[in-house]
């Protein structure tokens, strides 16, 4: 996701484009191929300052049975990105001091996929469930419960814990 933002650094503060997004990506972890939304620019004082509402999928594994899926979400996304080179004289612009990971390159691209890989990640769940109600993998075989019953003892095999077991019998 480049963007060329030359034309919009030429512009006085205030100035906007906005883009419609449907775009394929390749190369981004944890996120499928396509990616939907809208893509607001604003041209500030030192910079532009993005807005965006992106649909993306995103690709997980399941915590309980190590299986992949996919799970859509809609990212909001709220950056400003700073020039690395003047546009009128050509020299090199140094970052605001607390700003130094979204640059537009000397080319004035502006690349989006480290801040939308960021966001994919910050949004997902800590424990991804490919369903509610998944069953897991078998502590014993490793049978993936979801798909079939294990053919294992279902049996205590530690006897440090038969007196608790013997409780669950009565």
């Amino acid at each position: 996701m480049q963007y060329n933002v030359a034309q919009l650094l030429k512009e006085p503060t205030g100035a906007t484009r906005s883009y419609q997004v449907e775009q394929s990506i390749t190369g981004v972890p944890g996120i499928s191929e396509r990616v939907s939304g809208q893509l607001d620019m604003l041209r500030t004082h030192q910079g532009i300052l993005i807005n965006a509402a992106l649909d993306i999928e995103s690709t997980l594994i399941c915590s309980r049975c190590l299986g992949e899926f996919t799970l859509p979400s809609t990212l909001f996304i709220e950056e400003e990105c700073f020039p690395s080179i003047d546009l009128h004289t050509g020299r090199k612009l140094s970052p605001p001091a607390e700003e130094e990971e979204l640059r537009i390159d000397d080319r004035h691209l502006l690349d989006l996929e480290e801040v939308l890989r960021q966001y994919a990640i910050s949004d997902g769940p800590m424990k991804p469930l490919c369903r509610a109600d998944c069953l897991g993998l078998c502590h014993d075989c490793g049978t993936n419960l979801n798909q079939a019953s294990c053919e294992c003892e279902g049996g205590l095999r530690d006897q440090r814990w038969a007196t608790l077991g013997a409780l669950l019998d009565q």
